[in-house]
């Protein structure tokens, strides 16, 4: 897909990966519609950097948790633009045990409201208008808390209810790939412990024991956090490069879950 002219949707693109992802975009030359609700401090700083990015955009302040106020947004993005051709479906609140400690009713409800529910009706505002478009992109963003739970050096990070959300998403992308083929691909990336997202420039992180953040890094093949930029490469790729993938995951973990233990050499044999 080229991206000059193309229309982007990035939700949760006040700050971090979602505003990484959207700057890219608007360098790329698409117009590109953000989509914030809370940090409104940051605005100022989004608006300079839009500016300096130097493309036409469009900010919209949705709380995506109202069902009722996701067709509107949709909408304001068509008239705005004409058309819709990427969504990027960049939308959590994650609960870490480090800070939120047991669950609370409402912190379930926040995580399934936010995680889940409110990328389904997302998705299904805006697939009439990336159909149309006959060449249109879904990115989803998720957890490996989807496939790791809470459980070894995550525990202190990933909650049940967070876990499962994240599952939920995963069936979503094929299911969500299937619905909108042939004119759209839907594509998902499984993201780590990342700056920004359950990684170095977050509460949690700071509240983890020095010996839990090595715990995760010794459990990581690669050694290290991922990085904003990892992301935003991963997600250019899947909407730039990958015109024949779809309903994929594309994990971006650094090896965490498949475990930091080593390949040992093979032993001599008997024979």
């Amino acid at each position: 897909m080229d991206l000059k002219g193309k229309t982007a949707l990035v939700l949760g693109s006040i700050k971090g990966i979602g505003k990484a992802i959207a700057l890219a975009l608007c360098r790329a030359g698409a117009r590109v519609a953000l989509n914030y609700f809370d940090w409104e401090e940051e605005l100022g700083r989004l608006r300079g950097e839009l500016a300096a990015a130097g493309h036409d955009h469009l900010l919209l302040k949705t709380d995506l948790r109202q069902a009722e106020a996701i067709d509107p947004m949709v909408q304001a993005v068509v008239d705005r633009f004409g058309c819709l051709d990427i969504l990027v479906n960049n939308i959590e609140r994650g609960g870490w045990p480090v800070v939120h400690g047991a669950y609370t009713h409402e912190q379930w409800d926040l995580e399934m409201e936010t995680t889940l529910r409110a990328k389904r009706w997302v998705f299904a505002a805006a697939l009439p208008h990336l159909k149309a478009s006959g060449d249109g992109a879904v990115v989803n963003l998720s957890s490996i808390a989807a496939v790791v739970g809470r459980c070894g050096p995550a525990a202190p990070v990933f909650n049940d209810g967070y876990a499962a959300a994240n599952r939920a998403v995963s069936l979503l992308t094929e299911t969500w790939a299937r619905e909108a083929a042939p004119e759209v691909r839907v594509n998902e990336i499984m993201l780590g412990f990342v700056d920004t997202r359950h990684g170095p420039g977050t509460r949690g992180w700071g509240l983890l024991r020095e010996c839990e953040k090595q715990a995760i890094l010794q459990h990581t093949l690669l050694g290290r956090t991922g990085t904003v930029e990892d992301v935003v490469k991963a997600a250019l790729f899947l909407l730039r490069e990958a015109p024949f993938m779809t309903g994929s995951v594309l994990r971006l973990d650094g090896g965490y879950a498949l475990g930091g233990e080593k390949v040992p050499p093979l032993p001599k044999g008997v024979l």
